[in-house]
């Protein structure tokens, strides 16, 4: 067939936003890999299907949303062509904000349509290792049928692990359903997914603005009406935000695409970071940010990048007590010109700054990826599992209830929901309250053998 085959992550775009960020981190993977000039390697099969006979470039992903605007702009765009026909599922109604919409009434219409779809996909690699798939919680279509998706993975494919970047609701969110949705949403990410890594927009803006307003060229932040960067011509508001994500991904996968001294694949990070099988929602943070957003700043020192991915303004999800959160276990996936000493040494000098669990003071996973982030000489992405993140599911839970002492809005799910399952309110925030006790509990543990997954640190 002339189509190469490896072990490799499968990328399932779900809704406006999941597709969104995929936009932003098909373009960033093609301009990582032309950095090197060349065509196809065995780097790039990871994450793409190359047929020699036509010279076609083809991304592993499936682009699914109910409505048909966002996936017909991608298909304009510069990456258009790296998708098919037979990559597609979208409809022209959309989900309504409306997460039992998008959970019963798309997720059973289209179940298997999305499993044949999924089939086509993995009958093109020879060792699927793990679904990747970006979503929003807060709307319907990537809260709801992404919910739905994440079920249907864990119940026909066990063997390979559901790795979910969720994009949680500000809380400044304004869609009156919002908590609704994402406490529905969490309660299936909390049972069906094996690894969780939530970002949420108001974290996005500030770091976005952060660095900005430290370049003097730029007058406005990113909602401005005037804004002198060249850079900044013809990109949409949100671009910037999703750069952010595109580069956690990147990030996140580069052992997969490239060599480095010590490899770290994302099966690696769910093992090491997840002690406890409902504690999987991993914070993530990431320097430098500059030449992420096509800015023209001073570069940071290498122990600067280390002092970022530890501060709160570098995090990707808003949590007020970061600072005194308690660590369970921590991965630093460092890229280009930086060492296995430079890792070392700054791991060192933070073990005694933080606050981690008693039974997993040595908890640092580690990986070195010789390629560089685009245009940078070297990047840092930290992710820990830390309690900070009750801090987000507590103001979940509080909207919620804000909503559901009343009864509000309850009538717009109820013409989607079966009469017998009419509980999943209560059994959701039920979960999510659990949840939390879970995370607080957790950290008091003595633990010998916690999960059989849990590997030695490298």
């Amino acid at each position: 067939t002339g189509v190469q085959t490896c072990a490799l992550p499968i990328s399932i775009q779900v809704g406006q936003c999941g597709n969104q960020i995929g936009w932003r981190f098909w373009d960033l993977a093609l301009r990582e890999h032309a950095s090197r000039g060349i065509l196809f390697d065995d780097a790039m099969s990871s994450f793409f299907l190359f047929n020699e006979k036509y010279q076609i470039l083809k991304a592993r992903a499936l682009l699914i949303d109910t409505e048909q605007g966002v996936i017909n702009q991608l298909l304009k765009s510069e990456v258009g062509e790296l998708f098919d026909n037979t990559q597609l599922l979208n409809e022209v109604s959309g989900a309504g904000n409306n997460w039992a919409q998008g959970f019963y009434d798309y997720g059973s219409n289209y179940k298997e349509k999305i499993l044949s779809q999924i089939n086509s996909v993995l009958e093109q690699c020879d060792s699927p290792q793990c679904f990747l798939i970006p979503h929003s919680i807060g709307g319907g279509t990537g809260s709801g049928l992404g919910s739905y998706i994440v079920d249907i993975l864990g119940e026909n494919y066990q063997d390979i692990f559901k790795f979910t970047l969720s994009v949680f609701p500000s809380k400044d969110d304004d869609v009156i359903t919002s908590p609704y949705n994402s406490v529905l949403s969490l309660n299936h990410l909390i049972n069906n997914a094996d690894c969780v890594l939530p970002v949420d927009n108001e974290s996005l803006i500030e770091i976005v603005n952060n660095v900005k307003s430290q370049n003097k060229k730029t007058s406005k932040n990113i909602f401005g009406k005037k804004n002198n960067d060249e850079n900044d011509k013809g990109k949409k508001p949100y671009d910037e935000m999703n750069s952010i994500i595109a580069h956690l991904l990147s990030s996140l996968t580069c052992s997969m695409r490239f060599e480095g001294t010590l490899d770290v694949d994302i099966n690696d990070i769910t093992m090491n970071l997840v002690p406890f099988p409902r504690q999987h929602f991993i914070m993530s943070s990431l320097s430098p940010l500059y030449h992420v957003l096509d800015q023209k700043l001073e570069p940071r020192r290498t122990e600067q990048i280390f002092d970022d991915v530890f501060n709160s303004d570098f995090q990707l999800i808003k949590c007020d007590n970061f600072n005194q959160g308690i660590y369970f276990a921590t991965a630093l996936i460092a890229r280009g010109n930086l060492t296995v000493s430079d890792l070392m040494y700054n791991i060192e000098k933070k073990k005694n700054k933080i606050n981690t669990v008693s039974w997993n003071h040595e908890g640092f996973k580690i990986g070195l990826c010789s390629q560089p982030p685009v245009n940078m000489k070297y990047g840092l992405l930290c992710l820990s599992n830390n309690t900070a993140i009750t801090d987000c599911f507590k103001r979940m839970s509080d909207r919620f209830m804000l909503l559901y002492k009343h009864r509000a809005h309850l009538h717009h799910f109820a013409n989607y929901i079966p009469e017998s399952e009419q509980n999943i309110f209560d059994e959701a925030i039920e979960n999510l309250n659990t949840l939390i006790i879970d995370y607080q509990t957790a950290q008091f543990k003595k633990v010998n053998k916690i999960n059989k997954n849990l590997t030695p640190v490298i």
